[in-house]
């Protein structure tokens, strides 16, 4: 295989370097084509989603299908102010000259996709990459195969291939396509992953943007509103049975507070999923058996509240409460990304601090408190990607909010202009006048040093 990937880069750069891409009209052509696309395929994308991982329509349509209709319209609108070659200001020290720097997209997109969110997680960095003027080949996840099939499918019927490609097929699939000399890796997946990702690419120098994970913690006030944080916490955590890189991980729980969360947690889960989860037809699975033992493997029967329940040939864990955590146990070792919420109190605000700094910064954050210095505390003493004030998840829908991480969980941003400028290189460019030339930078005497000293003090 590694000849067809190696001549599907080389068929792409030609096909880039034809210049074709760079054309603004030709870049929202095939943005409304894809778009077009999706539409047409919705119930395809949604029976794989189900298929895969056990969504129901509506979870399928509001986190694989809806954001990307946001995305386009964003994209569509704004990519041709966005790709304006831009004029910067200009220093004293270079009188006569003029700046600009040009917006130059930076070729083959090599994008690597998850399972957790398999058909999203994919077309989001594509979308900047059209749009920014790149080719891209495509590597869904081999763990949800029926979704991977839906985007070749889509793919090779939308574009011909030395534009936009798919190769399917397992790591070792990706470790070739990572291997070749491409201009731009785009990954999302685990830390661990990531970490090959990274070396692959350094022996080319190929630039990255890695889109990670770690344990986001929900951080919940004694001020909060209890009843309204549990219920979105829920929402968060729960939604594809946890196997979110952004659902809240665990909840750091103010102690006053712990017994109130604690109730409206259960309730929550009740009203969302019934009495007997196993039974909700609409509730997620988990992907594999592999990923089903890894979870189950992080319950400890003392400390389950509520929950538990777990079926490895149905690939279902009920969503489960476990209280008494402490961050020795084996639960809070590793990103749980599966239905186990830990919760983990605390007496005073700053006690948080320390807590999180334990563990290397998340990709998310949840802040539940009425108090704006609580806010300031957190917010300007914890380092991680993103986050919520009294919610969770929703800052990743943002178009205008680039969504990304930082240290372990994470480098490089995307969503909406963020999109866009991920995939593009900014080109600096000084143009000089021809009118004049300043002598002073080609004298050699040590008596021009006052002058320039004067220019640039």
């Amino acid at each position: 295989m590694i000849n067809d990937y190696q001549s599907l880069v080389e068929k792409q750069k030609r096909f880039f370097y034809s210049g074709k891409t760079k054309d603004i009209s030709f870049r929202i052509e095939q943005l409304t084509k894809l778009k077009e696309a999706i539409k047409e395929k919705e119930d395809l994308i949604i029976e794989a989603a189900y298929r895969d991982l056990g969504k129901s329509k509506r979870e399928a349509f509001l986190t694989e299908i809806g954001f990307l209709y946001s995305e386009l319209k964003d994209m569509i609108k704004n990519v041709p102010t966005w790709s304006q070659i831009r004029k910067e200001r200009t220093a004293l020290t270079h009188v006569g000259s003029t700046s600009y720097i040009y917006k130059e997209p930076y070729g083959v997109a090599l994008i690597i996709g998850p399972w957790n969110y398999p058909f999203h997680l994919v077309m989001a960095p594509l979308i900047g990459a059209i749009a920014a003027g790149n080719t891209a080949i495509l590597k869904p996840s081999e763990l949800t195969p029926f979704t991977s099939a839906v985007i070749r499918e889509i793919i090779d019927e939308t574009f011909q291939e030395e534009y936009i490609a798919v190769r399917e097929g397992d790591a070792e699939a990706a470790k070739e396509l990572l291997d070749l000399n491409t201009d731009y890796i785009f990954f999302t997946g685990s830390v661990q992953v990531g970490k090959k990702v990274m070396e692959a690419a350094s022996k080319h120098l190929t630039p990255v943007t890695l889109e990670l994970g770690g344990k986001s913690p929900a951080i919940v006030m004694k001020d909060a509103d209890v009843k309204l944080a549990a219920k979105r916490i829920v929402w968060g955590k729960f939604i594809n049975a946890g196997q979110t890189c952004v659902a809240p991980d665990y909840i750091l729980v103010q102690e006053k507070a712990k017994r109130k969360l604690y109730k409206y947690l259960v309730k929550y889960i009740k009203k969302f999923y019934g009495q007997d989860v196993s039974q909700n037809k609409d509730y997620p699975r988990i992907v594999n058996e592999k990923h089903h033992d890894r979870i189950t493997a992080l319950l400890d029967e003392e400390k389950i509240m509520y929950g538990g329940e777990h079926d490895r040939d149905e690939r279902f864990i009920a969503p489960t409460i476990m209280d008494n955590v402490t961050f020795d146990d084996p639960v809070m070792e590793e990103e749980i990304f599966g239905p186990i919420l830990p919760l983990v109190s605390f007496e005073e605000a700053h006690d948080v601090i320390d807590m999180v700094r334990q563990r290397p910064n998340p990709l998310a954050l949840y802040l539940f408190t009425e108090k704006k210095q609580t806010e300031s505390l957190i917010f300007s003493n914890l380092s991680f990607g993103g986050g919520c004030v009294n919610d969770t998840l929703m800052h990743i829908t943002s178009p205008h909010l680039p969504f990304g991480g930082v240290g372990e969980s994470g480098m490089g941003a995307y969503h909406g202009k963020a999109s866009f400028d991920t995939f593009t290189h900014e080109k600096s460019v000084l143009k000089q006048t021809n009118k004049f030339d300043i002598p002073l930078r080609y004298s050699q005497s040590n008596r021009s040093i006052s002058a320039l000293r004067k220019m640039w003090e």
